[in-house]
């Protein structure tokens, strides 16, 4: 039988239970995949924790790369024992499994120069990557990026990336640790936050003028100085949540700071249309495959860890990609 990380409840790491699970054969549009490794995300907390409500019982993880071993009817786009990674949402949750029934509308073929390792550390993280920098706005060398967590694993990406594009890159932790991985994959400046403030450090590297993008993937507790950071009518990027979900504000708030743009993109609406999702993908695995961008994979941990997993991620104890190897 195969296995597979599951939860009867919303709540803290603890409701996550690993149990052997009957895969079944593929019905239309499905495959069976066999997992090689998945992807470890903090979108999967919010998922655990009821952020992001879902029936339950349910599986977890929206994220892995393995082997196709078997496909149902109607399936054109891969065949058994193709090579393949997978992010998404609703549609691909249940990752955090040795096997599984999967659709096979998400699936996108991996070229031999990526492994599955890497795959699964960056599939969700890379292709997050590359809409924020070649979709959310058009960047031009000399433009300034504030980006919080550049440490994290889409950080050290979009830290890449942007260097490729000739924009300086401001970033933001919690440690000084965490400040040596950020300066080493290509931020030009980095603030900690635990005991410098960003607002004021932002102003002084820019000589006052303010970024023109912030990434805020934190949330509720940078909001504001996130806003503040911005140069007039600098483009805010709420990307993610990790302190909790910003409190409602009034839009004229964006008015009084400078005519600020404000944005809550979400990948699924990157990588909905075939062919953006193949374009973004194909220029991520091309960036990986030469050499470009690297991929860090700082922790690997089994399903049976998933709890500890969970409890790692929550404590900011990581850095880079993490993945469940099977």
């Amino acid at each position: 039988m195969a296995k597979a990380v599951r939860f009867y409840e919303s709540g803290g790491p603890e409701v996550l239970r690993l149990e052997d699970v009957e895969v079944g054969e593929p019905g239309p549009g499905e495959v069976r995949l066999r997992h090689v490794a998945v992807g470890l995300n903090y979108a999967d907390t919010y998922f655990r924790n009821g952020t992001y409500p879902i029936p339950l019982p349910n599986g977890i993880g929206v994220e892995a790369a393995g082997v196709v071993t078997q496909v149902g009817a109607d399936v054109t786009n891969v065949a058994v024992g193709d090579r393949v990674t997978y992010t998404g949402f609703i549609n691909t949750l249940g990752a955090y499994a040795t096997e599984r029934l999967i659709p096979a509308a998400p699936l996108i073929k991996l070229p031999e120069t990526i492994g599955f390792e890497t795959a699964a550390a960056m599939t969700m993280r890379g292709l997050t990557s590359a809409y924020l920098m070649r979709r959310i706005h058009d960047f031009k060398a000399g433009d300034t990026v504030l980006l919080h967590a550049a440490a994290g694993g889409v950080g050290l990406i979009v830290s890449q990336w942007a260097k490729l594009l000739g924009v300086r890159v401001i970033g933001t932790v919690s440690s000084d640790a965490k400040a040596e991985v950020a300066l080493a994959h290509g931020c030009d400046h980095v603030i900690n936050y635990s005991r410098e403030d960003v607002v004021s450090s932002v102003r002084d590297l820019t000589g006052g003028r303010g970024v023109d993008v912030v990434f805020d993937s934190v949330g509720k507790d940078t909001f504001m100085s996130s806003l503040d950071s911005l140069k007039r009518r600098g483009l805010m990027v709420c990307v993610g949540t990790a302190s909790g979900t910003i409190p409602p504000f009034d839009p004229q708030l964006l008015a009084m700071k400078g005519s600020l743009y404000m944005t809550r993109p979400a990948l699924a609406d990157y990588i909905a249309d075939p062919a953006e999702k193949a374009e973004l993908a194909g220029e991520l695995f091309d960036h990986v495959a030469n050499g470009r961008i690297k991929i860090e994979i700082h922790q690997h941990y089994a399903l049976q860890d998933a709890v500890q997993a969970h409890r790692d991620l929550e404590a900011r104890k990581t850095t880079g990609s993490s993945i469940f190897v099977i």
